[in-house]
């Protein structure tokens, strides 16, 4: 989909860029001890929401038009965000299936998350007779499939939806905008300090908090890493940092995001759609 690459910093910003197991897993996926004590202070945002924020020109309102990833992107953040709630789960390893892209996406508790577009996933991926991969899933959630008997599963208006969310969180606000032959809605940034607060968490996780092992992040930082990365808005985050920072935290990414996530993957069960999320893009 998206490579990691260094790019101009002042270049425009869009275009820049088991089950004996479940329930102790069930207990360290909802509650990270690695997440930061200080998120608790914050408004509490998903991957999704977190994602499209990076990738909004603050301003104006509306991602970049080059940008033909956040999309896929979003869906993957949506598959991530429900395995970090307990919702779902990879199957588990065997003898026939060991790569990640190969093992199916199961289902392990089909309770509401009160989260509009979570909830719409979970109900397609209840419904669905046989089970599918991570990597699947994305496309049939983005509709990128010939098979009119599952466009049912694809999710429209995702980034219009999110957006609304963020604007219910006070973080954006809405317009109208006349683009000469039509009018479109848009979304500015309203609440500068949640979205710098974001950026910030990021930088820091790459300069000053970097611990140059990915089991030892907190899991959503490195699932919005990956989400980021996917999403072609890393560049986002790095573009306000002086040039020596901006090529440690540039080349520590990349090398976080060049590891093999079929190893990674196997280190730790709790990161697992994590890894399977980043195997997908890496494949695309």
């Amino acid at each position: 989909m998206t490579t990691l690459t260094h790019r101009g910093r002042r270049a425009e910003a869009g275009r820049n860029l088991d089950k004996k197991a479940d329930s102790k897993e069930d207990v360290a996926v909802d509650r990270d001890p690695n997440d930061d004590c200080d998120d608790s202070k914050d408004i509490r945002l998903t991957l999704m929401e977190e994602v499209l924020l990076l990738g909004l020109k603050d301003k104006e309102g509306y991602t970049s038009f080059w940008n033909d990833c956040i999309s896929s992107g979003l869906r993957g953040g949506i598959l991530i965000e429900l395995a970090l709630r307990g919702r779902i789960r990879l199957e588990p390893l065997s003898i026939r299936k060991k790569r990640l892209l190969e093992r199916k996406v199961l289902l392990k508790s089909d309770v509401p998350t009160g989260d509009v577009l979570l909830d719409e996933t979970l109900r397609h991926i209840k419904a669905t007779e046989s089970a599918e991969t991570v990597q699947t899933w994305i496309e049939l959630l983005t509709g990128e499939t010939w098979n009119p008997f599952k466009l049912q599963y694809q999710l429209r208006n995702v980034r219009e939806r999110i957006a609304k969310a963020l604007v219910e969180k006070g973080i954006l606000t809405t317009e109208k905008q006349n683009f000469l032959l039509f009018d479109m809605t848009t979304h500015p940034v309203s609440n500068a300090t949640e979205k710098q607060r974001l950026v910030k968490k990021l930088q820091e996780s790459m300069l000053e908090r970097w611990v140059n092992d990915p089991h030892r992040m907190d899991r959503r930082t490195l699932a919005l890493l990956v989400l980021a990365h996917s999403s072609d808005v890393l560049e986002n985050v790095f573009t306000s940092l002086a040039d020596d920072k901006y090529d440690v935290a540039m080349n520590r990414t990349k090398d976080l995001l060049d590891m093999d996530p079929e190893v990674e993957a196997a280190k730790a069960r709790g990161a697992e759609m994590i890894w399977a999320v980043l195997a997908a893009f890496n494949k695309s």
